[in-house]
């Protein structure tokens, strides 16, 4: 990949980087607090904790995204940068312009999503990083 290339990458992932830092990035914010007239009947209480569950999970997807966006620098800095963590092969620019963080070639994605599965229970959490098994007795 061309010097140009790393660069514009560099500029974005740390304007992303900038962008949540200024939101709060995943810290825990003022918007989380509980306000008691909020919680007066069930119903309120319910729509409270519905609307603060849904503001945890945004706030947990941005600092896993922060995440992703400082192992792209790192990546950028040790010239790794744009090279498939599987098969070691350059991922296509037009992969990365439109996945920026994207870590897998085309081809290795494919296959990761292929063994996967259709079903829950084929399915790996991305975010645990190891498969559940149930066990019958």
């Amino acid at each position: 990949m061309t010097k140009d290339k790393l660069k514009k990458f560099k500029r974005i992932f740390e304007k992303q980087r900038d962008q949540i830092a200024q939101k709060g990035g995943g810290i825990i914010r003022e918007d989380f607090l509980i306000n008691p007239d909020d919680r007066l009947d069930e119903i309120d209480q319910a729509a409270t904790d519905i609307d603060k569950e849904m503001r945890m999970r945004l706030c947990n997807r941005e600092t896993l995204y922060l995440k992703k966006v400082e192992e792209a620098l790192r990546r950028i800095e040790d010239g790794s940068f744009g090279e498939c963590d599987e098969c070691g092969e350059d991922i296509e620019f037009r992969r990365l312009e439109a996945r920026p963080t994207a870590t897998l070639c085309v081809s290795c994605k494919e296959e990761q999503e292929r063994k996967e599965g259709l079903t829950a229970a084929g399915r790996q959490h991305k975010s645990l990083g190891q498969a559940f098994s149930r066990r019958t007795a």
